[in-house]
């Protein structure tokens, strides 16, 4: 153990716990808000199908919420046993706003979530439709908060340092940082692709069982045709997320883009093995100019290199194949669900192998979504708060052996989860699947399927 690197360690384990939590309100944000919609068609139509698919995917809501709260519980305790520089330096600006998160947000979806659950027989119909909207509200408020600080960790505002402490001077300034517009949207609308491939996945899943009632077909819909609007939203988003790093961390964008040095008309590197040893791509494929033209809007914009940070830049091969794998996904994404909203409205119904598709692509917005994540995160590095506190400087003392043994526990116990997460779900699927059969003949296929399109 005495061989291992501590701080490398304590990295591994806070990026396990981050990746195993982010999964989670990836998910509960984007599912509050297609439940409100299920909950209002209901409410306005009185058409059972939306109840039903209600009911069927509030389960998934609360079941996503509870793994949420426990991975995010020992995430945070990583702050003061990994990373106690951190709090002793940003304190003032990470206690408060975490603070607010549980206070605004964390309370109330906590609470809401109750009634949602155990209230709809008890509370009034208008009752259960307001718990629904504040369980989505604290959602995304808890988003808001958190995002907040994740961004000031990366474009820092609002502050001034006393005696290496960070001390606030304006919370306009640190809440609404250079970075947080971008960030926010760019997260609540992959949290909202997160759910809509999940939606059309394990209703997929449902109608290869032979489930065609119109609560499925309503969440295929509903998840396809998501799909199919927010992809392009995500798409311009993220080109001007990417336009507003290239202007506060430059190096970041360098080690995305696999640019080394400094030039004009840089080339957009569609494949390479990126070589820290030799400051070089080998066996790169790139097209001439196009990152200079998508980055500055200039075909002979200047880009900076890697070689213009030294010491002072990511770790180039991580984050240029995060960024690919992202990017790759989310094409994707736009491919299958812009060819199933085509199918769905020609045909009215989508074809066996493009059923299948979706059902593969169920969490293909986890993929994505974690992809992005390690992008922006190591593409940080060397700095936990850029230009204020480097990763080194906030790491603790504790022994290499300690941390590589829960590390070794977290991994575990996080794997063991995760099937039995996915496990549970595709158990609901079947459950509901099963109960659908049992209770309605094979009549009610074309019926549903006219119910939803007037719908």
């Amino acid at each position: 153990m005495d061989s291992l690197d501590p701080l490398l360690l304590a990295r591994l384990q806070f990026a396990a716990n981050i990746s195993f939590h982010i999964l989670f309100p990836s998910i509960s944000i984007a599912l509050g808000w297609v439940l409100l919609y299920f909950k209002t068609r209901y409410v306005v139509t009185r058409q059972a199908h939306w109840m039903d698919a209600y009911q069927f995917w509030v389960k998934v809501f609360a079941l996503t919420f509870a793994l949420g709260v426990v991975s995010g519980v020992t995430m945070s305790f990583q702050f003061g046993t990994n990373w106690p520089g951190f709090m002793n330096t940003v304190g003032n600006v990470a206690g408060p706003l975490l603070a607010y998160e549980v206070l605004t947000a964390f309370f109330l979806e906590a609470t809401m979530l109750g009634v949602m659950l155990f209230g709809r027989e008890r509370v009034s119909e208008r009752m259960h439709t307001i718990a629904t909207f504040l369980v989505a509200a604290g959602t995304t408020a808890s988003a808001f908060w958190i995002l907040a600080l994740n961004s000031w960790m990366h474009t820092p505002a609002g502050f001034e340092m006393v005696d290496g402490q960070a001390q606030v001077t304006s919370w306009w300034a640190v809440i609404f940082n250079p970075s947080f517009p971008y960030r926010l949207t760019h997260v609540l609308l992959a949290s909202g692709l997160t759910v809509a491939f999940l939606l059309a996945g394990i209703s997929a899943f449902r109608w290869l069982r032979q489930d065609r009632g119109a609560d499925v077909q309503a969440a295929l819909r509903t998840g396809v045709f998501s799909a199919a609007l927010l992809i392009p939203l995500q798409i311009g988003v993220g080109d001007l997320h990417g336009l507003n790093t290239l202007e506060h961390q430059p190096a970041k964008i360098a080690a995305m883009e696999g640019i080394w040095q400094t030039q004009r008309g840089a080339p957009a590197v569609l494949f390479a093995l990126p070589d820290a040893a030799t400051q070089s791509n080998r066996f790169e494929i790139a097209i001439p100019g196009l990152a200079s033209l998508y980055l500055t809007h200039d075909w002979n914009g200047e880009i900076r290199g890697i070689q213009d940070f030294a010491g002072q830049h990511p770790p180039v091969a991580p984050v240029f194949w995060a960024f690919r794998v992202m990017v790759g996904v989310g094409l994707l994404m736009l491919a299958v669900s812009w060819l199933a909203a085509w199918q769905l409205r020609r045909h009215r119904e989508l074809r066996r192998w493009m059923v299948r598709v979706l059902v593969g692509m169920s969490f293909s917005g986890w993929v994505a979504l974690l992809a992005g994540w390690y992008t922006t995160e190591i593409g940080r590095q060397p700095w936990l708060v850029q230009g204020v506190l480097t990763t080194a400087q906030a790491a603790s003392t504790v022994p290499a052996g300690s941390i590589a043994l829960t590390l070794t526990l977290y991994l575990v116990l996080y794997a063991l989860l995760l099937v039995a997460y996915v496990s549970v779900l595709f158990h609901l699927a079947a459950k509901a699947s099963g109960k659908h059969a049992a209770g309605h003949t094979g009549g009610a296929v074309p019926g549903a399927r006219e119910d939803v399109a007037h719908a």
